[in-house]
């Protein structure tokens, strides 16, 4: 288990002091990949770097499995080579006059290991990654996705603690990005070892995750399992982090148990609150996703009782692949729709736009 407690790093300039991280607190249990996810910028990068004890904080604690690698209070800090942490960074660093046995097993130099050793645990290493048969092709005959498979070999061949991930799929396309964060994902349940993964891409953390860590300007905004935190955010940055999303701004007026209504400029609407401390009278945001919308072109008739309606003007409707993206002009608000493949395209006519109310959040406005 990792456990990082009141983690902060300054960065001090001429000029200024940067605090890159402030009160950083979170835990890893055995076995779960926990992302750091925010924008570039938001700390999560130094934060695994003070992990790995590439950075030295300015303030509190990290312990690996109950012994302290950092204690700011009692000036304790294990060098990097002290921590038996395997790291694979953004850039996958193949040395290109080796092979791929013999990238993996470098790894193992000065370990007192015989040639026989390092060898064998090199081929297991690169079989657990599904790269044994490639073991002597040259590195500069690797493709992208077996280079990077190639630097995850080398990063559990000295069979460490836990891995730390830095935007590994970044330098990848599209497609390979996919298809390489499901293997990712395989490799983390087969293995069941202990993960930390730095992001900006939401995707991959919603693909990859056990917990997801949201983090924004050094702090953390939010924490949950992917579904949770996609489908119940409790922040509004939570919201447009994680996907597309449309809001609403609004007043609280009514509360019955977990169901809000709002009232706002385009009427009352009906949704889930996100935060039980929310009191009548409040300013709050409404968020709805834009594949939980549904498009009308009368008032009434959805079938559902508690189906929240806003009437809008069609500006644009467009065939996306797997769904028809439409902008629906409401006041003046645009609001995001993804709708079925047999949507009418045309556009330039009114709409009513219908969404359930328990699609609806209701978020403290920030």
């Amino acid at each position: 288990m990792i456990s990082v407690a009141g983690l902060g790093k300054t960065f001090q300039s001429k000029s200024e002091t940067v605090h890159a991280i402030r009160d950083v607190s979170f835990e890893v249990a055995a076995g779960e990949i926990v992302t750091l996810l925010g924008p570039s910028g938001c700390g999560k990068t130094t934060t695994l770097r003070c992990v790995a004890g590439l950075e030295k904080p300015t303030a509190g604690s990290i312990f690996i499995n109950d012994r302290p690698v950092v204690d700011s209070k009692h000036d304790v800090f294990v060098p990097p080579h002290k921590r038996n942490l395997g790291m694979v960074f953004q850039s996958y660093a193949i040395w290109p006059h080796m092979n791929v046995l013999e990238n993996v097993a470098y790894a193992l130099e000065g370990r007192g290991m015989s040639k026989a050793d390092m060898r064998a645990e090199a081929m297991r290493a690169l079989d657990t990654v599904q790269m044994a048969h490639l073991s002597d092709r040259p590195a500069p005959r690797l493709s992208g996705g077996q280079q990077q498979r190639v630097a995850i070999a080398r990063a559990l061949v000295g069979r460490p603690q836990a891995l730390l991930f830095d935007e590994p799929l970044s330098n990848l396309d599209a497609k390979l990005r996919m298809e390489m964060r499901k293997e990712l994902r395989r490799l983390q349940l087969q293995i069941g070892l202990t993960s930390i993964y730095v992001t900006h891409d939401q995707s991959e953390a919603l693909a990859i995750s056990d917990w997801i860590i949201l983090m924004k300007d050094g702090q953390i905004v939010e924490r949950g399992r992917p579904v949770d935190i996609y489908c119940r955010p409790k922040k509004v940055f939570t919201a447009q982090f994680l996907g597309a999303t449309n809001l609403f701004p609004g007043t609280l007026v009514a509360l019955d148990g977990q169901r809000a209504r709002v009232q706002g400029p385009h009427g009352d609407l009906i949704g889930v609150l996100s935060d039980p401390e929310l009191r009548i009278g409040a300013p709050v945001q409404v968020s709805v996703r834009p594949e939980a919308i549904r498009m009308a072109s009368s008032l009434g008739g959805t079938g559902q009782a508690d189906a929240n309606q806003i009437a809008g003007r069609l500006e644009l409707a467009v065939f996306a692949g797997n769904a028809v993206e439409a902008d629906v002009r409401v006041g003046e608000a645009k609001v995001l729709c993804l709708l079925d493949h047999d949507a009418d395209l045309k556009a330039d006519r009114d709409v009513v736009l219908t969404f359930a109310a328990e699609d609806t959040l209701v978020l403290a406005n920030e």
